[in-house]
C-alpha cells in the first residue's frame, strides 16, 4: 500500500495549522480525523472522514536515497539551447523503462559556458548499463558535437540523504 498525506496547509482556516500527516490510508484517516476533532473542533463523523479521503494526497517521498548513484557530467558549450531537445531524443529513445530517475542541469556563474548535469540511478550498476545502450553513444555524440570540450563525468555513489 502506499503512503497519503493530508496537509492543513492546504485547507484554509482560522487556525493557520501547518500540520502535515502521512501514512498508511487507514492509519491515517483515524490520525487526521482525531487532529481535526483535538485541534480544529470538528466532529468525528461521516462527513469529515469523507473530507479527510478526499484531501488524501500520495505522500512525499524523497527522490534520492542512500544506495542510489549520481553521476555528474560537466561540459562547455555557446549552444546551450541544444542540451533540452539532446535529452528528450535520449528520454524517447530510451523509453518508460529509462533508469535515469531525475536530472537537473546546472550553470557555472563563475565559468560562463561551464554547466554542470547531475543524473540519478537506482544504482552504479543501472547506470552502467545505461553507458552501455546504443541510445547514450547517440547522445554522448550529440553533445560532444554542441561542445567546445569533450564532457567529463563523475560517478557518485549517495551515501546520505538530508532534506532542508
Amino acid at each position: 500500500m502506499s503512503r497519503v498525506m493530508i496537509d492543513c496547509r492546504a485547507v484554509p482556516s482560522e487556525s493557520r495549522c501547518t500540520v502535515a500527516l502521512a501514512g498508511e490510508p487507514a492509519e491515517l484517516l483515524d490520525l487526521a480525523a482525531r487532529h481535526a476533532v483535538d485541534v480544529h473542533g470538528h466532529f468525528d463523523g461521516r462527513e469529515l472522514r469523507d473530507a479527510l479521503r478526499a484531501a488524501m494526497t500520495p505522500a512525499w517521498e524523497p527522490p534520492t536515497a542512500p544506495g542510489a548513484f549520481v553521476q555528474v557530467v560537466e561540459f562547455t558549450t555557446d549552444r546551450i539551447e541544444e542540451w533540452g531537445p539532446i535529452q528528450d531524443r535520449l528520454v524517447t529513445a530510451l523509453g518508460p523503462d529509462r533508469p535515469m530517475r531525475w536530472s537537473v542541469l546546472t550553470d557555472d556563474r563563475d565559468q560562463p559556458g561551464t554547466h554542470v548535469a547531475l543524473v540519478e540511478f537506482a544504482s552504479y550498476e543501472s547506470a552502467m548499463a545505461n553507458s552501455g545502450d546504443p541510445a547514450t553513444d547517440t547522445w554522448f555524440t550529440e553533445l560532444s558535437a554542441v561542445c567546445t570540450t569533450l564532457p567529463t563525468f563523475r560517478n557518485l555513489d549517495v551515501s546520505r540523504v538530508r532534506p532542508y
